[in-house]
């Protein structure tokens, strides 16, 4: 199930060009060669995953898994915030984020690998953040 929704999910990315970054930066581009077909994307999503919800909140486990695994979390807190501005920096910087970054790889755009490279490092460093902080709070309880 989650092959078929990568893919489903890639496709639709490739379709909509939204793995082009050059379309991203002139959806960002207000002021300049704006162009609106991100928001388009975006207000064709969210019926789509409106409905998804919908569907999970009158379902008793989903159909390929034992239990739903949905967000506990429903406040801001720092991680969230700073998570947010990191993505929203990068995206704007470079017209990738992590979707049709890894779809652009696939499809052979060498332009996708630095911000994949930096993707993974992000991550790897985060995760050993996460690992020294959580020994440190041991150490010290």
């Amino acid at each position: 199930m989650a092959l078929a929704a990568g893919i489903v999910f890639g496709l639709g990315l490739i379709v909509s060009q939204m793995v082009n970054p050059a379309k991203i930066l002139n959806f960002l581009d207000v002021f300049g060669s704006w162009d609106p077909s991100l928001a388009l994307v975006m207000v064709g999503a969210i019926p789509v995953a409106a409905a998804g919800y919908a569907l999970t909140g009158r379902m008793r486990r989903p159909l390929a898994a034992p239990k739903f695994r949905l967000p506990q979390q429903t406040r801001l807190d720092r991680e969230l915030l700073l998570g947010a501005a990191l993505f929203g920096i990068g995206w704007g910087a470079v017209g990738y984020c992590p979707g049709p970054a890894i779809v652009s790889l696939g499809m052979g755009q060498p332009a996708a690998v630095p911000f994949v490279l930096a993707m993974l490092a992000g991550m790897g460093i985060y995760e050993l953040v996460q690992l020294i902080t959580r020994r440190k709070s041991i150490s010290e309880a």
